[in-house]
């Protein structure tokens, strides 16, 4: 994408909360590139990591379990517009997950509504209607959330509560306008979770293995869709702020709704998975892939997760990773084409060879580290 016009209107102060992670640097670079007039603050733990070097750009570091000082950082800054990204890893503990995803996130809610913030734009998760026998086939948003008992996955609950925050806290005051956006199977430059795996795979030489038949679609969407995504809410919230008393109809509103946002590409799990492979260097033909059947791979990965646990470590092959790579897990992405105007910017082979390539030139600066 080109460097956006000097035309473009400024989005006022816009905060992005997690803004050195992974999704949240992202939304960062996309929001001086597209709005160039907008002052941007970012607010996480540490801000060493990605960092972006616009004069726009300000960096505090905070913790939003701490309400007096999330309430005193926007006082300070007077942010329009909040986009909050951050989020533990996935492993963490679950304590850890109640307190950021839920207590924090009520945190950041409570301070906005009391400085005069504008609009409020909150990451969720696509799995948030995902249950453990739930096989999801172009999911919208009228599925129901699975959360408590009937969901398997404590951060799953947790993204699922914040959500609902979030939603709840929609026009109280009557000015303070807040959506959800749910990303699923992000990937891209900076990932954390899925391609690290993926491309840690391909060196140990595990390529060669496939659980199950590859006959389930699946969502992978690259982190630039993502953060376009949310970036479009944040306009359209403080569009609809701009309008104010009017309320839009339900068949156009964004403020209070939550939206699925993807590449628009289902796959099956393992031709994506191959892509990456393939990108990374990998050579293996189809015949010579071992096809391993779910419940041996499911049984393997259990007596794996037994021994390992033992060793006070985590194995290469879970259970929970051959459930995920063998269901079908793929969203409807129409409510956000028809009210934010959401279309994907960069197609799965491009986001493929985009991120593959940032983590092939990050094992180079190793070795040439090694080197030295």
């Amino acid at each position: 994408m080109s460097s956006a016009p000097a035309s473009v209107p400024s989005l006022g102060k816009v905060l992005v909360v997690g803004g050195c992670g992974f999704l949240g640097s992202h939304i960062v670079n996309l929001l001086v590139q597209r709005h160039p007039k907008t002052q941007i603050s970012v607010v996480d733990l540490r801000t060493n990591l990605n960092r972006s070097s616009s004069p726009n750009v300000s960096y505090h570091e905070g913790d939003i379990t701490d309400f007096a000082a999330v309430k005193s950082l926007f006082s300070q800054i007077r942010p329009d517009g909040i986009i909050h990204t951050a989020s533990p890893h996935f492993n963490a503990k679950n304590e850890i997950h109640d307190k950021v995803n839920v207590d924090g996130t009520k945190n950041l809610l409570k301070a906005a509504q009391e400085t005069g913030v504008k609009a409020f734009v909150y990451t969720s998760s696509a799995s948030v209607i995902l249950g453990p026998d739930i096989e999801l086939v172009n999911a919208d948003e009228t599925w129901p959330l699975v959360t408590g008992k009937a969901q398997p996955e404590y951060y799953t609950t947790t993204k699922a509560y914040g959500e609902t925050a979030v939603l709840q806290a929609n026009r109280t005051p009557s000015n303070f306008l807040t959506c959800a956006i749910r990303p699923a199977g992000i990937f891209g430059e900076g990932d954390v979770q899925m391609l690290p795996k993926m491309i840690g795979a391909l060196r140990k030489g595990q390529s060669k293995f496939q659980v199950g038949s590859n006959d389930n679609l699946f969502d992978f969407t690259y982190v630039g869709n993502v953060a376009h995504g949310h970036v479009l809410a944040m306009q359209a919230l403080l569009h609809t702020h701009s309008i104010l008393p009017t309320i839009p109809l339900d068949t156009e509103k964004v403020d209070g709704e939550a939206f699925f946002i993807t590449n628009g590409q289902p796959v099956y799990f393992w031709d994506f998975a191959r892509a990456v492979w393939h990108a990374g260097g990998d050579t293996l033909p189809l015949s010579g892939v071992w096809h391993l059947g779910q419940d041996v791979a499911f049984a393997i990965g259990g007596a794996l997760e037994w021994i390992f646990w033992v060793l006070g470590k985590t194995p290469n092959l879970t259970r929970q990773q051959v459930k995920y790579s063998t269901m079908t897990k793929y969203h409807s992405i129409e409510k956000a084409r028809k009210r934010l105007g959401y279309e994907p910017i960069v197609d799965l082979d491009e986001g493929v060879k985009r991120g593959v390539r940032y983590f092939v030139q990050q094992e180079e600066r190793e070795k040439e580290k090694k080197g030295q």
